[in-house]
């Protein structure tokens, strides 16, 4: 089957969206199978559903590329490292992608200037202040479309804000961020680290207590599953697990 972008719209009410939700995605574009314009149409459809009266906003992270060598972000040409649909809507007019060298956010909607704000002054992954912490402020709703609940960056951030042990490097990285006007700005800023592995490869565990709360809405978007959290939810019920053991997502 070929979707149109009727058919997405339609799977996108179905997922329990409105048209003022804000609303951050994970995707994989192979996942949703064979659509009736391709990626461009994809993003059509969440553009045009949510960009008047909501916001839509999609990872475009560049930790895959940033090193102490290469240590310039210019985020109007460094790539997306999470997949072809964050990689297109980040170049689309309107977008505005956030000054975070390694964990940038693309975003399209009214409050999108607000969203970016000061990112450049965030000096941790996924700092409280900046963008990952906005989700949990204004509400947003995450959908993991077709690529499951272990990418769930949003996850580094809470467990950063809960000061988890072993979780950033002790040492800061040295980034220049191209701003506006085309200066660069010294940022300075911590990394991920996990001394055991991918820390994210343990992050679909809190995927049943999400289910038994009656948090975790599930659906179609095309052929992909998709499943729909608040970031509020995730947020709380991480909070409780981790107040139990600190290591909740860690390594036995």
């Amino acid at each position: 089957m070929k979707y149109t972008k009727a058919d997405l719209t339609e799977d996108l009410r179905n997922l329990g969206i409105k048209k003022t939700d804000n609303v951050f995605i994970h995707s994989s574009m192979k996942s949703i199978g064979e659509v009736e314009g391709g990626a461009d149409a994809v993003l059509d459809v969440f553009c045009e559903y949510l960009a008047e009266n909501g916001n839509i906003a999609f990872p475009s992270h560049s930790w895959a590329a940033m090193s102490d060598e290469h240590n310039i972000f210019d985020p109007e040409k460094e790539p997306s490292c999470v997949g072809i649909l964050t990689e297109i809507f980040r170049k689309r007019k309107g977008v505005l992608r956030s000054l975070h060298p390694t964990h940038s956010i693309a975003i399209m909607g009214k409050d999108k200037k607000y969203f970016v704000k000061d990112e450049h002054l965030i000096d941790t992954p996924c700092g409280r202040t900046g963008c990952w912490g906005k989700l949990l402020d204004m509400d947003f709703k995450i959908i993991f479309l077709g690529c499951g609940t272990k990418c769930n960056t949003y996850l580094h951030g809470v467990e950063e804000w809960l000061n988890v042990p072993e979780r950033l490097t002790e040492e800061y990285h040295k980034y220049k961020i191209v701003m506006p006007d085309g200066t660069l700005f010294d940022r300075d800023s911590k990394r991920h680290y996990n001394k055991d592995g991918n820390i994210s490869d343990h992050y679909d565990r809190i995927q049943p207590y999400m289910e038994e709360k009656g948090c975790a809405g599930k659906g179609k978007f095309g052929d992909a599953d998709c499943v729909v959290e608040k970031a509020a939810d995730i947020y709380g019920l991480t909070s409780e697990l981790l107040r139990k053991n600190i290591n909740f997502f860690g390594f036995e």
